[in-house]
């Protein structure tokens, strides 16, 4: 049996969502140099279409039924943590699962786990949506 990795081997939520944060930005901002944008401007814009709150809160729950315990223990203690600030035009719920979506995708990479990581991106990003996002 596998040991479980929660807890005390891992560091904060908050510490976990700030790493997943600076991780999915630089995995969008490489999608979508991949898919062909090259001026700075268009690429700022579509990114920014890629990391709202909304968008990360859809991926999130795209991407839920996948998750192994550990990683749904982390999201839900990064989900249900103390919110005081939220951005302009996020709902509250939103915000909890983009939070808990970073602080996934930050424990993934903390660990290590890119093999994961990317299988969970890709389950969480389709070719047609990739296209409709940078429509947004």
């Amino acid at each position: 049996m596998q040991e479980r990795i929660i807890g005390a081997n891992l560091p904060s939520g908050a510490a976990l969502a700030y790493l997943g944060d600076a991780w999915y930005s630089l995995f969008i901002r490489r999608r979508l140099i991949d898919a062909g944008i090259e001026k700075a401007g268009e690429l700022n814009a579509a990114a920014l279409s890629f990391v709202t709150a909304k968008k990360q809160a859809e991926r999130m729950r795209r991407i839920l039924p996948l998750l192994t315990e550990d990683e749904a223990d982390v999201f839900r203690r990064a989900s249900n943590a103390s919110h005081p600030h939220r951005p302009k035009g996020a709902t509250a719920a939103d915000y909890r699962y983009a939070t808990g979506f970073e602080a996934l995708v930050g424990m993934l990479c903390y660990l290590k786990d890119e093999e994961r990581l990317l299988y969970l991106m890709e389950k969480a990003h389709t070719e047609e949506e990739t296209e409709n996002d940078t429509e947004d």
